[in-house]
């Protein structure tokens, strides 16, 4: 099993900065960012690969937030920037193990989530 901790959230105004982390028990994995606001479907934010620095983004949040790894920390992190209120949810880091990585159900391993709120 993989283990993820999800951290960084927070309560924010809009057009502020958060940085999530997400430590990793095991790196060697595409690992993605996921959201779910009450009463809405979780959906793809962000994804990026183990070895080809290959990155992937959410139209609603391309331009405004960059997602990055460390390996050697086992560590994927999520800069965001430019805040929107649309922006407010629990955010999930997940360990990707085959399909289509803007799939949810395609992730087998998943954190507890950190919330992320940005007032208007």
């Amino acid at each position: 099993q993989v283990q993820l901790v999800e951290s960084g959230g927070g309560l924010v105004q809009a057009g502020g900065s958060l940085r999530l982390s997400c430590a990793a028990s095991d790196a060697r994995y595409l690992l993605g960012w996921f959201r779910q606001a009450p009463g809405k479907e979780r959906e793809f934010v962000a994804a990026i690969s183990w070895s080809r620095s290959s990155t992937y983004y959410a139209d609603s949040v391309k331009g405004r937030f960059t997602i990055s790894r460390d390996n050697a920390k086992n560590t994927v992190y999520l800069q965001m920037n430019g805040l929107k209120p649309e922006d407010t949810a629990v955010y999930y880091c997940a360990a990707f193990l085959g399909g289509s990585f803007v799939l949810p159900k395609d992730y087998h391993y998943w954190g507890q989530g950190t919330q992320v709120t940005v007032s208007s």
